[in-house]
């Protein structure tokens, strides 16, 4: 096989009989920027905090996945809403926004050209004689957002709508009280591994007992569950302790269990986990065939429940999930290595995970 050439994907429906993503996929670089393409372009992910909602004027820069799509966003905020938007003119490609600002027009510096805060154009010097002028391509294009309580999703060309993305998990999180939520801390984990490691990594509990002693301290191993849906996954930790559950509202259909964590993933790469004191959020963005990059934004809303039970010392097990990430991708080099099997009772969602991957790359 030439290694210009994806390699032929097919995972098994049937767990039992399933085999994983074959190592080449990983292993050879010209492989990641297609993974990329008809991956992350094609789906949703975290931009950041929810800008907040008071009615001045805002405009806001952003890289969508820096290191990987690398794609010049804008967000703006005004009393009309919020609207994230292309920061690249139509006339000449200049980059429109290159820092904060409160304005309510957003101006090329290069030749004048000038738009509304939805991206409407406005005007543009000496174009007086120009004809069908000017033309829906002359706004800046709309890029499809979400929210999701404090957070901001975009895709730039998604192939499912966000709503579908989260499926029952919409109704299954609702629970949270985002009002409350604060943002206490954004911090990045550079990990020597491929994107696709870390969300295996992630998708399964099997590991827990070999990897985690602490948190194995705070769960009931024996009660782990994992449930699927079309594009995102759902891992429940059952605490060993009931002083270490979640409250839930009496209505909810896990409050008969005393549950320690919700680990939710919406695919390819962004992970929700809920514990009695609030919600960590893990945003995976790679950096190229062997680096990742995991963004935490930590937003809490009990003070009191933090340094107990399953989200106790978060820092801790992530640098125990990158060390063991970090020796599976040198071992994923091998050339001894080709491809694994999956675990039916525990790695349900690391199967699920390799069907969306193997539909993705097939599905042109």
């Amino acid at each position: 096989m030439k290694t210009s050439e994806l390699p032929q994907v097919d995972i098994d429906a049937d767990i039992t009989r399933a085999s994983t993503l074959p190592a080449e996929l990983i292993r050879d670089p010209a492989h990641y920027p297609r993974l990329l393409d008809r991956v992350f372009a094609r789906t949703w992910h975290v931009v950041g905090p929810k800008p907040s909602s008071d009615a001045s004027t805002r405009l806001e820069p952003v890289t969508f996945l820096p290191g990987s799509l690398n794609e010049p966003l804008l967000v703006t905020s005004s009393q009309h809403g919020l609207n994230l938007l292309s920061n690249v003119c139509t006339h000449r490609g200049n980059l429109l926004v290159h820092e904060s600002c409160r304005t309510p027009t957003i101006k090329c510096r290069y030749h004048g050209r000038s738009f509304d805060l939805d991206g409407t154009f406005k005007r543009m010097p000496a174009f007086e004689q120009a004809r069908d002028f000017p033309a829906p391509t002359d706004n800046l294009p709309k890029i499809p957002s979400a929210s999701l309580g404090e957070l901001l999703f975009a895709s730039v060309a998604p192939q499912m709508t966000f709503e579908s993305l989260l499926g029952p998990l919409a109704t299954r999180l609702a629970f949270i009280p985002w009002s409350e939520a604060v943002l206490t801390q954004t911090k990045d984990y550079v990990v020597n591994a491929n994107w696709l490691l870390y969300c295996d990594n992630y998708l399964e509990g099997l590991h827990i007992p070999f990897v985690h002693d602490g948190l194995m301290e705070a769960l009931d191993f024996t009660s782990y569950a994992t449930e699927l849906n079309e594009w995102a996954s759902l891992q429940l930790g059952i605490a060993k302790r009931p002083q270490d559950a979640i409250p839930l509202p009496a209505e909810h259909p896990d409050a008969h269990r005393n549950v320690a964590a919700f680990y939710a993933f919406l695919f390819p790469a962004t992970m929700l986990n809920v514990y009695p004191w609030g919600v960590s959020v893990n945003a995976i963005r790679p950096l190229g065939p062997a680096k990742t990059c995991i963004t935490y934004l930590t937003f809490v809303y009990d003070q009191s429940r933090l340094g107990s039970g399953a989200g106790a010392d978060l820092e801790r097990v992530e640098l125990e999930d990158e060390a063991i990430v970090e020796k599976v991708q040198r071992g994923i080099s091998s050339r001894f290595y080709k491809q694994g099997r999956f675990s039916p009772s525990m790695e349900q969602a690391v199967h699920h995970f390799h069907r969306l991957v193997s539909k993705q790359l097939s599905d042109h």
